[in-house]
């Protein structure tokens, strides 16, 4: 399943699907020079239990990564995961 980051000014999103009516996406906002801010992850029914929340995750801490930014997870989905798993602590503020 191929997820695609689409940013535009302050606002990003990770989704699957079209950027226009998505089966799955994550919502962000670039809250300055070092720091993401994920607010919502939405995945459509016939996507659930597929693991594609955490795919959406896995894009915005990869292009975290890439650039040097900090995320910090307001959407409860996102932050569970981060609770969770160590292995991608390193991007969390």
């Amino acid at each position: 399943m191929e997820v695609t980051l689409t940013i535009e000014d302050t606002k990003g999103t990770a989704h699957v699907g079209p950027l226009s009516d998505p089966t799955a996406h994550m919502e962000f906002s670039i809250a300055g020079p070092q720091l993401i801010i994920i607010s919502h992850t939405e995945v459509g029914e016939s996507l659930r239990g597929q693991g594609v929340g955490r795919q959406l995750l896995d894009k915005v801490v990869e292009h975290a990564r890439a650039n040097g930014i900090k995320i910090m997870p307001l959407c409860p989905y996102a932050k569970s995961v981060f609770d969770k798993d160590p292995s991608i602590g390193d991007v969390l503020k």
